[in-house]
């Protein structure tokens, strides 16, 4: 057994009688260490056992490290021990490290560990030695014992300081909360990494899962889907000065003109056209005019429209640049095209002043192809100097850095994001994202020095993940592992802290830390409309919709064009129940892409939504899937078939919805079971619900083996037990999913898991709760419009009691005459 030393000044104190005790406190960082299966071991075994894991314990660098410097505590607890450091979180962290490597040669000893930070006081005790009590030793205990043998767990608190280092997030594995003595919940963390750990679910949490569930059904909207307290406020300042800064620019209010104002220093790179022989070299001619914009844009003295709009003006037809000019908003625009034969590459490039039609200047590069990286940047200082832009040191070095030297990864770097750029929604997502996976795999196999290639294979990573294609921790690790190599070729890279921020906000829902990676992104990414949309999204989901809206309306002067922004403020709008501004920004998208059918069916829908009225929707979805047949998955609703409240409306969706489901909006498989039961339910037809649902309960519990830390599926699963009349169980695992995340957590996500819970309540026969909720959820933004509960199914069982009737005409447009009631 470890004997208890002096190690601090505090082990030679004493206490002399009526003496007050010191209760000071300090904080301490913990490291329990239990063998598991003690107590049925012989007493000769204990003692042999317990005297070979002291040996291993004293053995590490860490212990050697701490009992040198006089800064650390040794503690027995009989089947165990405590290791108490005060220096950091990371020595208990690698300490256990050292003794899990250490104990893979010794099979027969297994431990469980247990690590916490935390507040503990020195005390002497009856034996006169030091001794330490306080809440950081009492929750310590409990997070060990949430393990089984060879699991490391972290506390919350430690997981949040270990997430600031690259080294140790990828290792963090979050399992949800554990629940103790006394109901204490705890969150807790594996870490496991090459070996070393059990990255296995603990059974305490496993057992919990299983009787819990995890994860709800998505009400009719439609989204795309730790840091210390010092990280917390950077990041929460640099936010809001980056907001601060936005809104004090002119403000495109919902009034005001869609058409951007033209400056003098604005530009947009248009498409080149690809005069080569082979019509392959597409991506090649896409490349070149893509890393001039990408150049351009990294001169802050410039205004640059972004990739995403200016794509649209293929080569071609003619093309009338005045007119593209005043659609984007600017003052120039640039023109080229891209010959390549064998190893030469011809480039041309043409500014013009798009106000005057005046070629302002023009460059024929002709050159081997090795140089075509210098050429781009060749062309993006000329330009800067036509506009008169001024340029950094940095800028300059940056806009002079090649993306690649091997043109074969460019390639197929260039295929990847074509792809990516077509992922809009589950379906196209499903089919994309594996393959541009398999692109960027190569191009950074070939080049590992391929930064830019790196950051898309991680965002590409996170969007399966967040899709719900792969939940697992390992597509995480993939993720991270893309970012971190980013960030290792350059720290200050702002594409790869607008990456990491990503996998901060879809990996995690971190959306303090995605805040202060985007502060720092915004410091090199200066006409990134991206960035602006990310900070958008993050001030949503933190519930401040009116900044959240007004960002997003700054990031479209930037990529005016963006159909993808342009859905998220007209999806920002209808949670608003800002029906009148929804109508405008669809038509802004309808002016893109006239006869689009996703917009077309959503502006249809807004009658349902704002007045009760199925006809524009029904009339306009059948003459959509008359034109576009294979499109129906996209356009029919579940939803609002289900508001048509006919049983041809129900099967008819049914005939769209995908055998094998569909995404949610916030990233779960949705079983094509779950909609049988619903209308079965609704029909009246108790034997058919329940065979469907029972179907639906065994995908998702599937699900949720593989992912018990899903909270999406925990919400669906308690929908489900609620139309299996599994009562308490339903209302157990939807009060679940909102405590583990609370609408002050994400007021998007979190309000539509509030949403499952007041259906649950409804289902269940709850109709008081049932009210309460819907009461209070129709005062925030979401998808709880007066159509759809004037009209959806699931809210029939309230029907005709005054308190719900009050509600919904609370929400009714002015026009039917009733007055608001709120």
């Amino acid at each position: 057994m470890i004997a208890l030393g002096r190690e601090t000044p505090m082990a030679d104190q004493r206490l002399e009688a009526g003496q007050e005790v010191d209760l000071t406190l300090e904080i301490a960082h913990l490291l329990f260490i239990d063998v598991v299966g003690y107590s049925k071991l012989l007493v000769n075994e204990q003692i042999e056992l317990m005297h070979e894991l002291n040996q291993i314990v004293r053995g590490t660098h860490c212990f050697r490290d701490a009992e040198a410097s006089e800064r650390m505590i040794r503690l027995p607890t009989g089947d165990g021990m405590v290791l108490i450091f005060f220096r950091s979180p990371e020595q208990p962290v690698r300490c256990a490290l050292e003794i899990s490597a250490a104990l893979r040669e010794r099979p027969r000893i297994q431990v469980r560990m247990g690590i916490h930070s935390g507040p503990v006081n020195q005390v002497v005790d009856v034996n006169d030695q030091v001794n330490v009590a306080g809440a950081g030793i009492n929750i310590g205990q409990r997070v060990m014992d949430c393990g089984d043998a060879g699991h490391i767990l972290l506390s919350k608190h430690v997981a949040e300081d270990l997430a600031q280092y690259r080294h140790w997030q990828p290792h963090l594995h979050d399992l949800g909360e554990c629940e103790v003595k006394h109901g204490l919940r705890l969150q807790v963390f594996n870490l496991h990494k090459e070996g070393l750990g059990n990255p296995s679910i603990p059974t305490k949490l496993r057992r919990r899962r299983w009787r819990d569930g995890f994860e709800t059904l998505p009400p009719i909207s439609r989204w795309p889907k730790l840091a210390s307290l010092v990280a917390l406020l950077l990041s929460g300042i640099a936010l809001a000065l980056s907001v601060a800064f936005l809104l004090h620019r002119a403000t495109l209010t919902p009034k005001q003109s869609a058409t951007p104002i033209a400056r003098d220093k604005s530009i947009a790179v248009l498409p080149f056209e690809n005069l080569s022989a082979d019509q392959e070299n597409a991506f090649f001619t896409d490349g070149v005019q893509d890393e001039i914009l990408v150049d351009l844009s990294k001169i802050a003295d410039l205004r640059v429209i972004s990739r995403t709009s200016v794509r649209q003006y293929k080569t071609g037809a003619k093309r009338n640049l005045r007119e593209i000019a005043t659609q984007l908003g600017v003052a120039h625009v640039l023109e080229g095209s891209v010959q390549r034969s064998g190893n030469r590459v011809r480039v041309t490039a043409l500014l013009i002043d798009a106000r005057t039609d005046l070629h302002l200047w023009a460059e024929v590069y002709d050159k081997p192809l090795d140089d075509v990286f210098a050429i781009q940047s060749e062309i993006a200082k000329a330009i800067a100097d036509q506009l008169k832009a001024e340029i950094s040191p940095s800028e300059k070095a940056a806009i002079e850095r090649p993306p690649t030297t091997d043109l074969t990864a460019f390639s197929l770097y260039e295929q990847a994001k074509a792809l990516w750029s077509d992922v809009t929604g589950p379906v196209p997502a499903k089919e994309n994202l594996p393959k541009a996976v398999d692109l960027l795999d190569r191009a950074v196999g070939r080049d590992p020095q391929f930064l830019e290639g790196w950051c898309l294979l991680s965002r590409v990573h996170g969007a399966i993940y967040w899709f719900g294609f792969d939940r697992s921790q390992a597509r995480l690790g993939l993720a991270h592992h893309a970012v971190r190599n980013a960030l290792q070729l350059q720290p200050d890279s702002g594409e790869a802290h607008l990456a990491l921020a990503i996998y901060y906000y879809y990996g995690f829902l971190r959306y303090d830390a995605a805040a202060g990676e985007l502060a720092i992104a915004q410091r090199t990414l200066v006409n990134s409309a991206e960035v602006l949309a990310y900070i958008s999204y993050i001030k949503r989901r933190q519930g401040d919709w009116k900044v959240s809206t007004q960002t997003l309306e700054h990031a479209l002067e930037l990529d005016p064009r963006n159909l993808f922004m342009l859905r998220q403020l007209a999806l920002s709008y209808q949670a608003q129940r800002l029906y009148e501004n929804e109508t405008r920004v669809l038509d802004r998208v309808l002016a893109i892409v006239p006869g689009d059918p996703e917009p077309t069916i959503r502006q249809a829908a807004i009658k349902l939504d704002s007045h009760a009225d199925v006809r524009p929707f029904q009339n306009t979805l059948a003459r959509l899937i008359a034109k576009h047949p294979t499109s129906g998955a996209e356009m029919d609703d579940p939803d609002y078939a289900l508001c048509e409240r006919t049983m041809a409306a129900a099967a008819r969706m049914l005939t769209h919805y995908p055998p094998d489901g569909l995404s949610t909006v916030y990233g779960v498989n949705c079983p094509r079971a779950y909609w049988e039961g619903v209308i079965a339910r609704w029909n009246g037809d108790t034997v058919k619900a329940k065979a469907a649902f029972t179907a639906a309960r065994e995908q998702v519990e599937r699900t949720l083996q593989t992912q018990p830390a899903f909270t999406a599926a925990l919400s669906l699963l308690a929908v489900i037990d609620a139309g299996l009349d599994r009562r308490e169980e339903a209302v157990r695992e939807a009060r679940q999913a909102c405590e583990l995340l609370p609408i002050s957590k994400d007021a998007v996500d979190g309000v539509s898991f509030r949403l499952n819970l007041a259906q649950v309540y409804a289902w269940v026969g709850e109709k008081d709760l049932a009210l309460e909720q819907i009461a209070e959820l129709e005062r925030l933004p979401n998808s709880l419009s007066y159509g759809f509960l004037k009209l959806h199914p699931y809210w029939d069982s309230l029907r005709g009691d005054p308190r719900f009737e009050t509600i919904v005409r609370s929400l009714a447009p002015e026009e039917l005459g009733y007055r608001a009631t709120r």
